[in-house]
């Protein structure tokens, strides 16, 4: 596929490049803080909001792989100049873009979500993402550049941290044997998506011609609770169950007030005091993706995590 860019080198940006390189392809990763170049990747550090760099540094991309995102708190800000400039990269090389979403453009939904439901929210970062998601579809339908999208639930897995629900604020406390505070109630099903099959997903629907133009659920296992999914890593860990509870709304309001990630994550409480199901089947059927098992993901996770001896002394 010629030269493969990844912006952006969070959980989900790290785990694409990963992959593409242990495939044999010529990675570029693209992303703020600096770093060494190693075996199949090369770094570059900059900005991706800045266009004219951006443009020069994805000079004979095939494929862009947008994984970047800005922090929480800017994203009505920071998110519309930075997808201008990944999309201004993509058409300047004729790069396909496959562009990584969530699930917030959707709002509260009654019932499974799919990919043919509308982009209903009301919330800012909803829609923002809604925003981003029909710009990215009308040029593509325009003719000025090739598109794929690619939306995730909840990230869950090595590589997630402080961004992630079921990370920094669970697993060192389920490796310490205390219990563990979460958001919403713990017992409401939810879909938890796997780092390492969105990096499969991602990298299959830039493949596949067919898949372009569309959008597309990242495979992801069956609708578990927190409880259950803490008892999981518990298992995993080979500690006893630890105790799961709700956080407190007035500690979590409380927080708001100097936190602007608690403040964020306000919005989208109803992801985790109902039932949030991602209907995966059209992906999963298509590009032939089954999520990993669950015990493999959470024994992989705590692994990871087992290798960060300071987080969980």
């Amino acid at each position: 596929m010629g030269l493969q860019v990844v912006i952006g080198y969070g959980p989900a940006g790290a785990a694409t490049a990963a992959l593409l390189a242990e495939q044999g392809e010529r990675v570029r990763v693209i992303a703020r803080s600096p770093r060494e170049n190693e075996p199949g990747l090369e770094h570059v550090a900059l900005d991706a909001a800045d266009q004219a760099a951006l443009v020069d540094a994805t000079k004979g991309a095939t494929a862009i792989y947008s994984c970047a995102s800005p922090p929480y708190h800017r994203w009505a800000t920071d998110w519309p100049p930075l997808q201008d400039s990944i999309c201004a990269a993509a058409e300047t090389h004729g790069a396909l873009l496959a562009s990584l979403g969530n699930l917030y453009g959707y709002g509260p939904v009654d019932g499974p979500l799919t990919e043919n439901l509308p982009l209903a929210a009301t919330g800012t970062k909803g829609r923002i993402r809604a925003l981003l998601s029909g710009q990215l579809h009308a040029m593509h339908d325009e003719g000025r550049i090739r598109v794929v999208e690619v939306r995730a639930s909840d990230f869950f897995g090595p590589g997630v941290t402080d961004g992630g629900h079921l990370a920094a604020r669970v697993v060192p406390n389920v490796l310490r044997g205390q219990k563990v505070q979460v958001l919403g109630d713990p017992d409401a099903p939810h879909s938890w998506t796997y780092i390492p099959d969105v990096a499969r997903t991602l990298v299959a629907a830039a493949r596949e011609e067919k898949a372009w133009g569309q959008t597309w659920h990242v495979p992801t296992g069956p609708p578990r609770s927190a409880r259950v999914m803490v008892a999981l890593l518990c298992e995993a860990s080979g500690v006893a169950p630890v105790a799961v509870q709700r956080l407190s709304p007035m500690l979590l309001n409380a927080g708001a007030l100097v936190s602007p990630l608690l403040r964020e994550l306000r919005e989208v409480r109803y992801q985790f005091d109902l039932p949030f199901v991602l209907d995966s089947r059209a992906a999963q059927d298509f590009f032939d993706i089954t999520p990993t098992r669950e015990k493999d993901q959470a024994a992989a996770t705590v692994a990871w995590w087992r290798d960060r001896p300071a987080t969980v002394s």
